[in-house]
């Protein structure tokens, strides 16, 4: 039903942008159904580090630009 009613929106059926719509909702649904856990874990574990190295970068933040 989403499919439709925004490749409708676009132009008359048949015309470019609506084959353009249709065919980037085929492609992209499954695109995200596949990427979105791997970006989950991504998200998680940069949250994670960030906590990890911040107790350095607190002690040494000022080394980075001493060297630049």
């Amino acid at each position: 039903a989403g499919r439709s009613d925004h490749a409708r929106s676009l132009g008359p059926k048949g015309s470019d942008p609506h084959k353009a719509a249709v065919i980037g909702d085929t492609i992209g649904d499954p695109l995200k159904d596949t990427s979105g856990p791997s970006l989950n874990i991504l998200i998680k574990l940069m949250a994670v580090e960030s906590l990890v190295f911040a107790p350095f970068f607190a002690a040494h933040g000022g080394i980075l630009f001493k060297w630049l």
